[in-house]
């Protein structure tokens, strides 16, 4: 006698004693471990909330005096994570502006940006200085 019938005919009896008789045991349902995405049934779509958190990010932003009164512009991009309750942690310049001030700020807008909607990963966000056009 097999091994899978004698798990079949241990089902078979254990359901005949609680009184639920069935012919063929339940089937069992393969478990996947979830895939590295973000997975979101309801509320806004990634790209919504990618764009709120780059919003608020960007606003977040105080730029320099010493580097407005030089005239310094540029782009720096910052990684980090948010956690479930939609803190940053993990704050790092991932592309430099080319000047350590605009770095600087833009790693503290990120910490200053307050309350962040949750997204898997480790994002990069683009924080722009620009001056005022004449």
């Amino acid at each position: 006698m097999s091994r899978a019938h004698v798990r079949r005919l241990a089902w078979i009896a254990v359901a005949i004693a609680a009184g639920v008789a069935r012919a063929d045991p339940p089937a069992v349902e393969a478990r996947r471990a979830p895939d590295d995405v973000d997975v979101r049934t309801h509320g806004p779509s990634v790209e919504e909330r990618l764009a709120v958190i780059r919003d608020r990010v960007q606003a977040a932003a105080t730029y320099p005096a010493l580097a407005q009164a030089r005239r310094l512009e540029g782009t720096s991009i910052v990684a980090f994570e948010i956690d479930a309750r939609g803190r940053s942690h993990g704050v790092a310049i991932a592309s430099s502006s080319g000047t350590p001030q605009l770095d600087r700020a833009a790693a503290q807008a990120v910490r200053d940006a307050g309350a962040l909607p949750w997204v898997y990963g480790r994002l990069e966000v683009p924080v722009r200085f620009e001056l005022m056009a004449r």
